[in-house]
């Protein structure tokens, strides 16, 4: 870690052990106006004690558990609809489907005639039949 860019200059030769004893102002973008406003709310002086702050570590803490928490239900389902969704309009993005060897199609798949496959067909020439005659 670069130490210069989290304390100020005249602190940066200094020991981690001088640094925490340092005074808050100490820390870059803490000024001494800050660093006063802090031991009145806190009654903390140095860098040590305002690490030490229990509302320091709790926040800290609550931080770290938030970024780890898993979904709440609400948001499960909502996921869940979404991937259903998305599953629904674009089918060949099942891995089933993509890993089914089908890359392209090799050969056109036989026609049947309309005319001769449809079910009426027969009843339709036979009545244009009867018509031209």
């Amino acid at each position: 870690m670069n130490i210069d860019t989290i304390v100020d200059q005249e602190y940066c030769a200094k020991s981690f052990r001088d640094i925490v004893n340092a005074p808050i102002s100490a820390l870059r973008g803490v000024s001494a106006k800050d660093a006063k406003a802090l031991t009145q709310a806190f009654g903390v002086t140095t860098v040590r004690e305002l690490a030490n702050l229990n509302f320091v570590k709790w926040a800290s803490a609550l931080a770290i558990l938030a970024d780890e928490e898993g979904m709440t239900g609400e948001e499960k389902a909502k996921e869940e609809l979404l991937d259903d969704a998305v599953e629904m309009t674009f089918p060949a993005s099942d891995p089933i489907s993509v890993d089914a060897g089908i890359t392209r199609i090799e050969v056109a798949p036989e026609k049947v005639s309309a005319q001769l496959d449809h079910q009426h067909a027969g009843k339709h020439e036979v009545t244009a039949g009867k018509k031209t005659k």
